[in-house]
């Protein structure tokens, strides 16, 4: 596959596939207030990427994190980014430009790479995308594609009601009264990982689970 050629992986269930990827860089740039590259970046903090890893970045939607891990991993790494919406992938892949980041469109219950792809894998914001029924299906598939020792990162939001008037999407959240954060440390459980450990992004409202998958 060239850097730039797009693949289509399909499967049934992809839940809440965003179509506007021009609207939703706005909208990310308005809930951050200017600081997305910040928010990228404790992220890759979070998830400890280091030089020289396969990352890969589920439901990268227009891949702005996909390519400031590259930035992280160096030359001798690499980064896979899919995503269920053709148009979010279509948006990231004019955004590598010439980079060496790999984009498939493909949803997250039905990733299209082998057992033990990669180091790391990545999931910010895109876990409460998924219909409650797939997404312990996404789960095991983010532990099949990591090599044994592997970790896993998952962002979403908490409890917390800092920032929340700044964002629609956290309303209906917040009046579900649960932590997605929390909902996404269980499904790790449950599906094989070892004990996830969570904390606090340190930016809107955010937190993390991240884990490990066994050796």
């Amino acid at each position: 596959m060239t850097h730039h050629e797009v693949h289509t992986h399909g499967s049934p269930a992809v839940g809440n596939t965003l179509h506007s990827a021009r609207l939703y860089d706005a909208f990310v740039g308005v809930y951050t207030l200017g600081r997305e590259k910040r928010l990228r970046n404790q992220t890759l903090d979070a998830a400890g990427l280091a030089s020289g890893e396969r990352v890969l970045d589920v439901c990268c939607g227009t891949g702005t994190l996909t390519l400031a891990a590259l930035a992280r991993v160096g030359a001798n790494g690499s980064v896979d980014g899919v995503d269920a919406s053709p148009e979010m992938i279509a948006r990231a892949t004019r955004k590598a430009a010439d980079s060496n980041v790999r984009f498939q469109i493909a949803p997250a219950q039905s990733l299209p790479f082998p057992e033990a792809s990669f180091d790391v894998v990545l999931c910010s914001l895109g876990f409460h995308h998924l219909p409650e029924e797939a997404r312990d299906a996404a789960l095991e598939e983010m532990r099949r594609v990591l090599v044994p020792g592997g970790r896993v990162l998952l962002v979403e939001f908490t409890r917390t009601h800092v920032a929340w008037a700044l964002n629609p999407l956290a309303w209906v959240h917040l009046a579900r009264g649960g932590s997605m954060v929390d909902e996404a440390r269980a499904g790790l459980v449950r599906v094989g990982f070892d004990e996830p450990t969570t904390g606090a992004l340190g930016f809107g409202g955010l937190g993390y689970t991240r884990a490990v998958r066994p050796s």
